[in-house]
């Protein structure tokens, strides 16, 4: 006889569906033999085969259909530059690079700065470079105007350096006591016997760079002996003095 042919494979949810139908048929039959079940009950027993079918239905579901189930996500491994990491809630320290070296020249000594450009600006004084010094004023004495008891004297006072010359000191001799000197202009004038000083009014006696200023006076007494004797700048002999 020919082998009878081979029986299809129940599967699992095949099974379950089976014993849900088994057990709702025998159910219905011992509840049908009896006379005294209550409406309650029967609802309480329709009730559980119901969801008893619904949990059934919802396996075979899942067991027909594995694929349209959500992917678990699982963490990937750990990679090879996590293993031995602080544990979570400990920040990682970061790497710091080693600080660069300036590259050595040639014959082994470190690399030299690179030195500044030439500046733009005008020259600059070197360390040894001194402000010039005020030069030695000259002085020029001369008399005019005269009259017969008294004539008009004029100094002129120069300054042949770069700087000017704030402070200077005038000096005039006169032959006697008795003269006086009045009109004062561009100077201040102080008596000593017969001496008369003159030094420089404020800021209009400075002596400008390359300049001169003038001191004007008038000597009063008998015109006749009566010429000045000694003329000075800060110590320097005047010029144009009388014979």
């Amino acid at each position: 006889m020919p082998a009878p042919p081979p029986q299809p494979r129940r599967t699992v949810a095949i099974i379950l569906l089976d014993r849900v139908v088994a057990v709702a048929s025998a159910t219905r039959r011992v509840l049908t033999g009896r006379s005294d079940v209550s409406r309650a009950t029967w609802v309480a027993v329709v009730s559980a085969l119901g969801v008893l079918v619904a949990t059934t239905v919802s396996v075979v579901v899942v067991l027909r259909t594995p694929e349209k189930l959500a992917p678990v996500t699982l963490n990937p491994p750990p990679s090879v530059d996590q293993v031995g990491t602080p544990s979570a809630g400990t920040p990682r320290a970061h790497a710091i690079p080693a600080a660069t070296t300036a590259p050595a020249s040639p014959s082994g000594s470190p690399a030299a700065p690179p030195t500044a450009g030439p500046s733009t600006g005008g020259p600059t004084p070197s360390a040894g470079t001194t402000a010039p010094t005020p030069a030695a004023l000259g002085a020029e004495f001369a008399i005019a105007d005269a009259a017969l008891l008294s004539y008009g004297a004029s100094v002129t006072i120069s300054n042949p350096g770069q700087v000017p010359v704030p402070q200077w000191t005038l000096a005039v001799t006169l032959p006697r006591e008795s003269l006086r000197v009045s009109q004062v202009e561009g100077a201040r004038a102080v008596q000593d016997g017969a001496v008369w000083t003159f030094v420089p009014d404020g800021s209009a006696g400075q002596v400008p760079a390359g300049a001169s200023v003038r001191v004007t006076f008038r000597v009063n007494g008998a015109q006749v002996g009566a010429s000045p004797t000694a003329c000075t700048i800060d110590g320097t002999t005047c010029t144009g003095m009388p014979d």
